[in-house]
């Protein structure tokens, strides 16, 4: 991905991450009454969730709000994109990229109008990849970065131009490659770790080296991998020498705790 300045291209549509911005259909009602605006989820299997899901706008019948979308990023989070396609074509192709597989027997919803998920999932795609995920969007771009950006301020604008190469359409329920899942987990964890940096006013890459530790300690598990975040915070200097005593993980971590609090080696 390449930073741009957002007036280097205008943008046919904005595809709005409600659920990051609650207040936006309120926004949309009153100030931009007459911007067309079309639920992503209508007519897919989160159809009960339409009105609290994502919106595609046509900001082609409201100039203002093609302005203010690239003006205040932090009231219109979300994707602009460039399209010749017809409406209906780019909202079938914007609904099958929601759903995605991953092994045999697992599916899930893939937020990618969401701009921190669209700075990992789009990082991992190759050419071929992004020319199928891209589809009938000629360029795609968005105010955000990754939850590190975030953490240290670095977000700004990212910018792809669809590759164009001649591959085989996106299926309904694409799968994920290997490095998409790595990408879309590390998305995860960085999240994590900034929410736990937010609420404990630790410094991000000293939280994000504790649950980096935690994990190679084995502590995978979410509650677990929390009770170890936790832990370490309260002993800062203390050193975790393995082996840990316990069948599961949670007996592990309190063998480890049980250590620290009686200050054994």
């Amino acid at each position: 991905m390449i930073a741009v300045h957002p007036a280097e291209v205008i943008p046919q549509w904005l595809l709005l991450d409600v659920p990051r911005t609650p207040q936006a259909r309120a926004m949309l009602k009153h100030g931009f009454a007459q911007a067309r605006c079309l639920p992503l989820f209508e007519g897919t299997e989160w159809h009960v969730l339409r009105e609290q899901g994502p919106t595609l706008i046509d900001l082609r019948t409201c100039p203002l709000l093609a302005e203010a979308s690239q003006r205040d990023t932090r009231l219109w989070p979300g994707l602009l994109l460039i399209s010749e396609a017809s409406t209906s074509t780019l909202l079938a192709h914007l609904r099958r990229m929601l759903t995605v597989s991953f092994g045999l027997h697992h599916r899930a919803l893939l937020s990618y109008y969401n701009p921190h998920t669209a700075s990992y999932f789009f990082d991992a795609c190759d050419a071929g990849e992004l020319s199928r995920w891209l589809g009938p969007i000629s360029q795609l771009r968005w105010f955000g970065g990754t939850w590190a950006d975030r953490a240290i301020g670095s977000q700004g604008w990212q910018q792809l131009i669809n590759p164009g190469l001649a591959v085989r359409p996106l299926a309904v329920e694409e799968d994920l490659t290997p490095r998409q899942r790595e990408k879309l987990q590390t998305c995860l964890m960085e999240q994590h770790a900034w929410h736990w940096s937010r609420t404990t006013a630790t410094d991000y890459a000293r939280l994000w080296a504790h649950l980096q530790e935690g994990l190679a300690l084995g502590f995978s598990e979410r509650p677990v991998l929390d009770g170890w975040l936790w832990l370490r915070l309260q002993h800062p200097d203390a050193v975790p020498v393995p082996p840990l005593s316990g069948r599961t993980q949670q007996e592990r971590l309190d063998c480890l705790r049980n250590r620290w609090q009686n200050n054994q080696p």
